[in-house]
C-alpha cells in the first residue's frame, strides 16, 4: 500500500521541493496581477500614470522641490478632484520619503464640471499633474548621494461605469545634480496654485434651510472685470448640478458679491465652516489663477436627509453609489427586534444546508459520518468539532467584516471569494484532497510519522477543518432569513452583531451535529469494510467538481490569460503528487523530473502572469441602457445611472445582484431567470431588466447593496413604476417572481 512506504532522506528533500514549488505556483498563478518592481509608470487600460520630479536645484537644505503624479486619461474617462461632486472619489497620493523631507499639501488644479445625467461631479479630463511641494528641512541627511522617492496612489476613474485603480511608483533622485522633468507642467501648477483671498467673507443658511448665502468682500481688482466661478471645496453640501447664482444687491460695494448656493437635499454634513475656491475664467472649465479661503457657516442647518434607502427616490440610492461609505451609526437594537433578528439568523443557518452553494462540500460532510461509522465516541465527537469549526468561522468572518467595515471598507458576507488569490488557493486544495480521496497519494508520505499517527489517532481534527472549510465555500451566497439578519448585523454594536453570527453558525452545524448524535442512525450505518473504499473514492468526483468551479470563478476574474497557467500549475502538482509516490530509481527520476517541471513552468510562464489586467474591463451598459430605453426581456449590465434614468421616466426595473462565486446565483439564472414564460412577462410590463455582477470587489454594487439593507448574495430587488424597491426571496421560482410583477402593476 502506497501509505506504508517510507521516504528516503532524498526523497524527503524533494517532496519539501516540491511543497515550496506547489506554494510558490499557488502564489503566483492565482494572483490577477502580481505587483510588479516599482517603476515610475503605471498604465491601465485607462490611465497612463507617472511619477514625475521638478528639482532643479537638486535636493538642498532650505530649498524647494516639486513632485507629482501626472495622469493621461484615455478619452470620455475621468478621475475626480478633491471634492469630487455627486459621486466618485478624490484622488489620493501616499508619499515615502526620507527624514528631513517635509510633503506640503497638494496643489489641486481647478477642476473642470462633469456632468452625467442628472448629477454633476468635478474631475478632470486629458493630461492632468497632481503636485505637491517638498521642503528640504535641516533634518535631511545626504547619504549615498540618492533619495529614494516613493508613491503609492489610489484613483477612481470613470466614464459611464467606475474602476478603482491603484500604482506604486519609485524614483531614486540625485541630491547634487538637477532634475527636471515636464518644466512647463510643473511651471503652470505653480503659477496657478491657489493663494489666499484677502477680505472678510462669509455664508449664512437662510431660514428655510435650503439655500446658503456666500458672500464676499474685499475682490482683487482683477475678478471685478473678469469672468470667474466659485467652487465648494467641502463636499457632501451644495446642490452641484445648479449653478450658483450671483445675486444684484443694492448697498454692496465695488469690490463685494453675493451668490447663493442651493443646498442640497441629500446634503451628508452640516459643516461649521466651509472652505471655498475661487477661479478665474470660464464657469465650465476654468484653469485661471485660483484664490482659496475658509468661512464660518451662520445659521442653522436642517436635519439631515437619511441614509440611501429603498424609498422611490431611486435617484437618491444611485447617485450615492460610489461615495465613501460613512460609518455606519451603532444603535443598539432593541431586545425583541435582537431576538426576532437571532430567531431569523438561526433558520437562515439551518436553510443553507439546502442552497445549491452548499453542495460542493457535501463530500466533506457525508465523509465526515462515513469515517468514524463503527466508533460512536468518536463519531460524536467528529460531530461537536465539525459544529465548532463552522460556528468559529462564522464569528471569524463576522468579526472580520465587522472590523474593516468600521475602518471604512465596503464588504460584504462572502468577500473572501472577491479575491482571486483565495479562489485559486481553495482550488489547489480542493484538487489534493481530491487526489488524496482517489487514492492518487497519502498525506502520510509527505510528514513525519509522528504527525501521520497523530493526524490518524485525532481524527476530531479533520471534523474540525472540514467546518472551517465548509464556511468557507457556503457562506458567499445566502438563505432564507440570512440576508435580512446580515443587513441588520452590521448596524449593531459588536455585543449584539457577533451572537447573530454565532447562531448562523450554529443553524448551519446543527443538522450535521444532529446527524452524528443520532443513536438511530449509528446503528443503521454498515460495518467498516471495501464499501468505505469505494465510498472514499466516490466521494473525490464531488470535490473534483468543485474545482472544476473554483477554476471557472478564477477565470472570470482573471481571464483566460490568467486561468491557463493556472491549470497547468494544477496539472504539475498532480504530476509531483504521483512521483513522489513512487519507490526505487525510477520513482527518483520521476519525482527530479516533476519538480524540474514545476520550476521550468514558474520559469516559462511566470512573467506572463504579470500582464494580467488587475481587473477585466467591466462590461458596458448599453447608450440604449443608459437612457432607459434597452429593450424589455433582454438583461443588460448595471449602472446606477440606468436605474436612475429609467425610474424617473416611470420605467420598472428589476436588478439580479449575482457573482460567479455564488452558487445560488448561478442556479437561480439557469433556472428562474432563463425561463421563457417570465421573459416574456417582463417584455410585455416594458421592465428593464439590469445585472450587477460582484464577481470582484465594485464600490458602486457594494454601495447599493448596502442601500437596500444586505451584505451577500443572492439578492433580487424588483422597483415597481412609482413604488419602494421590493426584495424578493433568495431562491425564487418564476412563478413567485410574475406574482410580484403582477402585484406591483394590480388596481387597487
Amino acid at each position: 500500500m502506497l501509505n506504508r512506504l517510507k521516504l528516503s532522506g532524498a526523497r524527503s528533500l524533494l517532496a519539501l521541493l516540491g511543497l515550496v514549488g506547489w506554494l510558490l505556483c499557488s502564489a503566483s498563478a492565482v494572483q490577477s496581477a502580481p505587483p510588479p518592481a516599482a517603476g515610475t509608470v503605471v498604465q491601465t487600460p485607462q490611465v497612463r500614470a507617472q511619477l514625475l520630479v521638478f528639482a532643479p536645484d537638486g535636493v538642498s537644505v532650505g530649498k524647494t522641490l516639486w513632485l507629482g503624479l501626472q495622469m493621461q486619461h484615455q478619452k470620455l474617462w475621468h478621475t475626480y478632484w478633491r471634492n469630487p461632486g455627486d459621486s466618485g472619489l478624490a484622488t489620493q497620493l501616499d508619499w515615502s520619503l526620507p527624514a528631513g523631507l517635509e510633503v506640503g499639501d497638494l496643489a489641486w488644479p481647478a477642476p473642470q464640471k462633469i456632468p452625467l445625467g442628472p448629477l454633476t461631479n468635478y474631475g478632470y479630463e486629458g493630461r492632468l499633474l497632481l503636485a505637491v511641494p517638498v521642503r528640504v528641512g535641516p533634518a535631511f541627511q545626504a547619504g549615498s548621494g540618492a533619495v529614494d522617492v516613493r508613491l503609492h496612489a489610489n484613483w477612481l476613474v470613470c466614464r459611464q461605469e467606475c474602476i478603482p485603480q491603484e500604482g506604486d511608483f519609485a524614483f531614486k533622485l540625485p541630491v547634487k545634480s538637477s532634475t527636471v522633468m515636464q518644466a512647463d507642467a510643473f511651471g503652470s501648477v505653480i503659477q496657478h496654485q491657489a493663494q489666499a483671498l484677502p477680505g472678510a467673507h462669509s455664508a449664512e443658511i437662510s431660514k428655510d434651510g435650503k439655500w446658503l448665502t456666500l458672500q464676499l468682500a474685499g475682490l482683487p481688482e482683477s475678478l471685478q472685470r473678469s469672468a470667474w466661478t466659485v467652487l465648494p471645496q467641502t463636499p457632501n453640501v451644495v446642490q452641484n448640478s445648479l449653478a450658483p447664482e450671483v445675486q444684484t444687491v443694492s448697498g454692496l460695494a465695488a469690490d463685494a458679491r453675493q451668490i447663493r448656493f442651493a443646498i442640497s437635499s441629500d446634503r451628508m454634513d452640516s459643516p461649521k465652516q466651509m472652505t471655498w475656491l475661487l477661479v478665474q475664467g470660464d464657469a465650465l472649465a476654468p484653469s485661471g489663477p485660483q484664490w482659496s479661503w475658509i468661512t464660518p457657516v451662520k445659521g442653522q442647518w436642517q436635519e439631515l436627509a437619511p441614509a440611501l434607502s429603498t424609498s422611490s427616490g431611486a435617484a437618491l440610492q444611485t447617485s450615492q453609489a460610489l461615495k465613501p461609505a460613512l460609518a455606519p451609526a451603532l444603535v443598539a437594537a432593541p431586545m425583541g427586534a435582537w431576538l426576532l433578528t437571532l430567531m431569523g439568523a438561526f433558520l437562515g443557518g439551518l436553510l443553507l444546508n439546502l442552497m445549491p452553494c452548499v453542495f460542493p462540500v457535501l463530500a466533506i460532510k457525508v465523509m465526515g459520518l462515513a469515517q468514524h461509522s463503527s466508533n460512536p465516541r468518536y463519531l460524536k465527537a467528529s460531530g461537536f468539532a465539525f459544529g465548532l469549526g463552522v460556528v468559529a468561522s462564522f464569528l471569524l468572518l463576522g468579526g472580520l467584516m465587522l472590523g474593516l467595515r468600521a475602518a471604512g471598507s465596503q464588504l460584504g458576507w462572502g468577500f473572501q471569494l472577491q479575491s482571486p488569490a483565495v479562489v485559486g488557493v481553495l482550488a489547489i486544495l480542493f484538487a489534493v484532497m481530491a487526489l488524496n480521496l482517489s487514492g492518487l497519494f497519502e498525506f502520510g508520505q509527505f510528514v513525519p510519522s509522528q504527525v501521520a499517527s497523530l493526524q490518524i489517532q485525532n481524527p476530531v481534527w479533520n471534523s474540525l477543518w472540514s467546518g472551517v472549510l465548509a464556511v468557507v465555500i457556503a457562506s458567499p451566497c445566502t438563505a432564507p432569513f440570512m440576508g435580512a439578519s446580515l443587513g441588520m448585523a452590521i448596524g449593531l454594536p459588536t455585543w449584539q452583531a457577533l451572537p447573530i453570527f454565532a447562531v448562523m453558525g450554529v443553524g448551519m452545524a446543527l443538522p450535521m451535529a444532529a446527524a452524528s448524535w443520532a443513536p438511530g442512525l449509528i446503528r443503521f450505518m454498515p460495518r467498516p469494510g471495501l464499501w468505505m473504499q469505494v465510498f472514499r473514492q466516490f466521494m473525490a468526483f464531488p470535490l473534483y467538481a468543485t474545482v472544476i468551479w473554483l477554476t471557472w470563478v478564477l477565470g472570470q476574474q482573471v481571464g483566460l490569460e490568467g486561468v491557463t497557467p493556472f491549470l497547468a500549475c494544477l496539472l504539475s502538482i498532480a504530476f509531483l503528487l504521483w512521483a513522489l509516490g513512487l519507490p526505487g530509481r525510477m520513482g527518483r527520476s520521476l519525482q527530479v523530473l516533476a519538480v524540474l517541471s514545476l520550476a521550468a513552468l514558474l520559469w516559462q510562464w511566470g512573467p506572463s502572469w504579470l500582464s494580467v489586467p488587475e481587473q477585466p474591463a467591466a462590461q458596458e451598459p448599453s447608450a440604449a441602457a443608459l437612457q432607459g430605453k434597452a429593450p424589455a426581456g433582454v438583461w443588460q449590465p448595471w449602472s446606477a445611472q440606468a436605474l436612475a434614468t429609467a425610474r424617473q421616466e416611470g420605467r420598472g426595473v428589476f436588478v439580479d445582484f449575482t457573482a460567479a462565486w455564488c452558487v445560488t446565483c448561478q442556479f437561480n439564472k439557469k433556472v428562474t431567470f432563463s425561463d421563457p414564460a417570465l421573459l416574456a412577462d417582463f417584455a410585455q410590463r416594458n421592465v428593464l431588466l439590469l445585472r450587477a455582477d460582484w464577481t470582484r470587489y465594485d464600490p458602486a454594487i457594494t454601495a447599493a447593496l448596502n442601500a437596500l439593507g444586505r451584505s451577500g448574495l443572492p439578492v433580487y430587488a424588483w422597483y415597481a413604476p412609482g413604488k419602494d424597491a421590493q426584495l424578493l426571496s433568495e431562491m425564487p421560482s418564476a412563478g413567485d417572481v410574475q406574482a410580484a410583477l403582477a402585484k406591483a402593476t394590480a388596481k387597487p
